[in-house]
């Protein structure tokens, strides 16, 4: 391992002070000499006495030297070093601020061995053998020009730095034969698994507990946790890679249950408030269909995960292929500032690319662009390995003969570790479901345990994502029954969120839509959720609603349940207004929902709310929802709309502004408009109380609402 990739790993965890690669320049004289002695008494004081599980060797070797480091700073500091009539030699300050930078480094070394984990450093073993020995070599050049005789050292002292001295030139790379022979056969383990061989679980137990001393699930499940860190946090300079590291994570995560069955001291797997939203154990590392993307890695125009971010000249990050197809539609400004474009060239952002692409693979998403031929080399290097897919495999197989003979917390557990394994990747949610996971899980949902239900209705949730087992679930008798079951009593906050984007999942097959919407209660557990949830399941419940609106058939349903009011209701909300509004704009093609939609008191303002503030697609939602409403909802609706104060404005605005598809129906809408003040002319009435003019060729569409005539409108056709 090089110098930086320790650093840079520990600096991950631990937020070393810049002091630990930057010398002193500030400190001289008595206060450089006691910041010395203070660094290494702390050293030795605090790590003197750790036993440590790998290079125990290397690392007495470096206490010892500290240790007369130590004396030799006590000795300086009671002989008043540096407060002398003489000054300094340049010399002597320039090995004593050498030695500070050498004592930082060492200290950051062995808290990195101390806080690491033993399977980690047993992986590294080799490279931390070889930055022992760097660093050995470091102090032995700087003990070769350190002035001895120019400090005024006492006898015993002077000795000691000398055979420090002599010792130093003689130090050689040591690396432990016990250690790498036990590297070497948890190596043997992932290829046997490469190879579909299940290691000897006595040569298993032999490793871990007797070897290693990982003698409980407790301590099993610290290890994992460790070397998923390690995953998340891989820069692509460390050994082994994410692919590799993952094998090794599946192969202990078998290993656990495997020796240490469901033992698990102080879990909590019941919980004394189940109604209050909470933030840890289960809900901490929920996996769900909606994990929540950074604003930074979204892109501006689509609102979706940028696949292959570029910049445009005003500085602003947008997807490729949107910033390109709105450049394509005649746009010349910056969609985000307003600015406008000095020209039409991209550039990639490929720092942001790779970060994106870490995050995906810390959250278990994939992450294809369609502008390259192949995956991203830093998502591909921790993709599964066929070692981590066979041990994932054979944990599972132990999980579900729990689930189905378990005692209840054993079932509680085992739903947990299956919810959270098919949280990433097909592969892991197409063996789950093969092995039979699915009937057992059904049973947890009615589960009287709040965690045991919460664990199946979110492994529920992950296991669908795979489109195979949509059908697996739908199939299974009784179980979307249970899942609405849960969405509408469940035990937990996060329990009915979790079923809500569950059905969201199922609902993607077209078929499935009408099954869903005619459960009992579904529709109503789904509105109440958009109306009295949390930001997550008002999201996970507008989803769901759009999903359903799609089919024809579910329209008289969403208005019994409530589906309609609640979807009017959320384009308040900022958080799922656009999602609302799109449900909106599907009801509102047939006359039974455009009818339900136009007796709602506040649809119409918050449909031209959201043409003033919402997103690009909201606004776009909104429009056609209007236009929709003006043609079905009848001419009382119509009339509200046509005479709403702002109109005029918002679609101007959306004529130069919007989208290709808002530009549209804002010119439908337009021609509506023209329509009814055409009738209302020949009629012998006033029009609208303003002037409105839309050309789209020459650019204009102007209002003056201070003088009650007639409208003028000329709209081309788009």
């Amino acid at each position: 391992m090089a110098t930086a990739a320790i650093f840079s790993s520990l600096r991950r965890r631990r937020s070393p002070s810049l002091e630990a690669f930057l010398a002193p320049v500030d400190l001289s004289g008595v206060a450089l000499v006691q910041t010395l002695a203070s660094i290494s008494t702390e050293v030795v004081s605090c790590f003197g006495g750790i036993r440590f599980s790998f290079q125990r060797r290397n690392a007495r070797s470096l206490f010892r030297k500290i240790e007369i480091f130590v004396v030799l700073f006590e000795f300086l500091t009671e002989s008043g070093w540096g407060s002398r009539s003489s000054v300094s030699s340049s010399t002597e300050l320039l090995c004593l601020k050498e030695l500070y930078l050498l004592l930082y480094r060492s200290k950051i070394l062995i808290d990195y061995c101390a806080q690491s984990s033993k399977l980690w450093l047993l992986l590294q073993n080799p490279s931390i053998s070889g930055y022992f020995h760097d660093l050995n070599q470091e102090i032995s050049t700087l003990l070769d020009v350190f002035p001895v005789n120019d400090l005024g050292l006492s006898d015993d002292i002077r000795e000691q730095i000398e055979l420090l001295q002599r010792q130093s030139r003689k130090s050689r790379l040591y690396i432990d034969k016990n250690d790498e022979t036990l590297r070497e056969t948890f190596y043997s383990f992932l290829d046997g698994f490469e190879h579909g061989k299940i290691p000897n679980p006595v040569a298993l137990r032999s490793f871990f507990v007797e070897k290693l001393g990982i003698r409980d699930s407790k301590s099993c499940r610290t290890e994992i946790e460790f070397l998923e860190e390690q995953i998340v946090n891989h820069d692509g300079d460390l050994e082994p890679t994410g692919s590799v590291i993952n094998g090794f994570v599946a192969i202990t995560r078998y290993c656990r249950f495997l020796l240490f069955g469901f033992e698990e001291e102080g879990l909590e797997w019941r919980i004394e408030n189940p109604k209050k939203p909470r933030k840890g154990f289960v809900a901490q590392e929920i996996g769900d269909t909606f994990i929540t993307v950074p604003k930074d890695f979204v892109c501006p125009i689509s609102l979706d995960l940028m696949t292959d971010p570029v910049i445009i000249s005003t500085g602003q990050t947008y997807d490729r292929s949107s910033i390109a197809r709105w450049i394509e539609e005649g746009h010349c400004t910056c969609p985000k500032t307003g600015q406008m474009l000095m020209d039409s060239r991209i550039v990639p952002n490929r720092a942001l690319k790779n970060l994106i692409v870490q995050w995906c693979t810390a959250s278990g998403i994939s992450y294809e662009s369609e502008f390259t031929d192949s995956p991203n080399e830093a998502f591909a290097s921790a993709l599964p390995t066929k070692a981590a897919v066979e041990a994932n495999k054979a944990t599972v197989s132990i999980l579900i003969q729990y689930l189905a003979d378990g005692s209840e917390a054993a079932q509680t557990v085992a739903a947990r570790e299956i919810r959270l394994l098919a949280k990433t990747g097909k592969e892991n949610r197409a063996f789950i479901a093969e092995a039979g996971a699915i009937p057992h899980l059904r049973r947890l949902l009615k589960s009287e345990n709040a965690i045991a239900q919460e664990n199946s209705v979110t492994a529920m949730l992950n296991l669908s994502i795979y489109e195979k087992n949509k059908s697996r679930i739908m199939e299974e008798d009784d179980c979307l029954e249970s899942i609405v079951s849960v969405l509408v009593s469940g035990l937990t906050v996060e329990a009915q969120e979790n079923a809500a984007a569950t059905l969201f999942s199922l609902s993607a097959v077209h078929e499935y839509k009408k099954r869903i919407a005619i459960v009992d209660q579904c529709v109503e557990a789904l509105a109440s959720l958009l109306q009295d949830g949390t930001p997550r399941g008002r999201k996970d419940a507008v989803t769901a609603l759009y999903n359903l609106s799609t089919h024809p058939d579910n329209c008289s349903r969403m208005i019994e349940g409530g589906g309609v009011s609640s979807l009017v209701g959320a384009l308040k909300n900022e958080g799922v207004a656009e999602e609302a509004a799109g449900a909106l704009a599907l009801l509102v093609r047939q006359s039974l929902g455009a009818e339900a939609i136009g007796k709602e008191e506040s649809a119409v303002v918050g449909l031209m709310g959201m043409m003033r503030c919402g997103t690009p697609r909201g606004k776009e939602n909104a429009v056609a929802a209007l236009l929709e409403l003006c043609k079905s909802g009848g001419a009382a609706v119509a009339e509200k709309v046509l005479r709403a104060p702002a109109i005029a404005g918002l679609l101007q605005t959306l004529l130069f502004t919007g989208t290709k598809r808002a530009r549209r129906k804002a010119a439908s809408l337009a021609r509506v408009f023209q329509r009814r003040e055409n009738a209302a002319m020949r009629s012998g009435g006033y029009g609208f109380v303003g002037n409105a003019n839309v050309n789209r060729d020459g650019g204009s569409f102007t209002t003056d609402v201070s003088v009650p005539i007639s409208i003028s409108i000329s709209v081309p056709v788009l």
